[in-house]
């Protein structure tokens, strides 16, 4: 069976495998795509990844986007995947420093500078503030909005000590969010313009490094909060800080990195 060719990439911590399939080589070759994904996004035994991106012929945009989590699922949106793919086309060629492309979430488009890529993200939808949640034996107040993929936001005042996998796992399977569920970020202000921010992300079903639309939640919710302004940066676990703009329209800016070009072999899969 033929090598795939791919890129490795990160953006604020999450990595991703990124494949041009616009001849559709990986549904040629493996017809069960989400198995294929959940294989190779496997770390230790496959390359490993938080996600896996397949870039594909549009008739409308420059090319038409399909994320998986690295459980195999299919997701809507992903800011930080998003900008590594955006990245991956330029380089590519796929398309030009400014571009657009299609996701179930809606066409995004972005801007690509060298390493860094200023992402617009379709708008905020969803937004609840400031309801209850019960958890097992307490009562907490979270906030919500849809940035893509659905999010829930709660405010903390030591976030280093915050059980993210634990607790963030009994919000993500809420009944309140039900059959999806969602994400989870858990945020200390340090002052209007600056937070940090943890995240327990659906489908890889743990804390990661960042999470790009995470990110962009927590902006907006602060901003209807009036905790924040217009420009928030977010200090990720990753320890990049991503900029994100909430005004009319809504925008995440951060690096990315090429970390390795190469062929995925049958035996990543086994």
């Amino acid at each position: 069976m033929e090598p795939i060719q791919f890129f490795k990439m990160s953006a604020s911590g999450n990595d991703f495998i990124l494949i041009d399939n616009r001849d559709r080589v990986v549904d040629r070759l493996y017809p069960d795509v989400r198995l294929f994904v959940a294989q190779v996004c496997r770390r230790r035994h496959s390359v490993g990844a938080d996600g896996l991106i397949l870039i594909e012929k549009s008739d409308r945009h420059d090319f038409v986007w399909r994320f998986f989590n690295a459980d195999g699922s299919e997701a809507e949106m992903c800011g930080n995947g998003g900008r590594c793919a955006a990245r991956f086309a330029y380089i590519k060629g796929i398309a030009g420093e400014r571009l657009s492309f299609e996701t179930l979430a809606g066409v995004m488009r972005a801007e690509v500078r060298d390493s860094i890529v200023k992402l617009q993200l379709t708008a905020p939808t969803e937004l609840k503030l400031d309801y209850p949640i019960r958890l097992e034996t307490r009562e907490v107040f979270v906030s919500s909005v849809n940035t893509g993929v659905p999010h829930v936001i709660l405010l903390t005042d030591d976030i280093d000590h915050v059980p993210v996998d634990d607790l963030g796992r009994l919000v993500r399977f809420h009944k309140t969010y039900s059959p999806a569920g969602t994400n989870v970020d858990f945020v200390q202000i340090i002052d209007r313009e600056n937070v940090k921010v943890r995240t327990y992300e659906r489908g890889v079903e743990g804390e990661t490094f960042a999470c790009g639309t995470g990110a962009v939640a927590v902006g907006v919710v602060l901003k209807e909060k009036n905790l924040a302004g217009d420009t928030v940066h977010i200090r990720t676990k990753g320890g990049e800080t991503l900029k994100v703009y909430v005004n009319e329209e809504v925008y995440l800016e951060g690096s990315t990195h090429v970390i390795y070009a190469a062929d995925l072999w049958k035996e990543a899969t086994e």
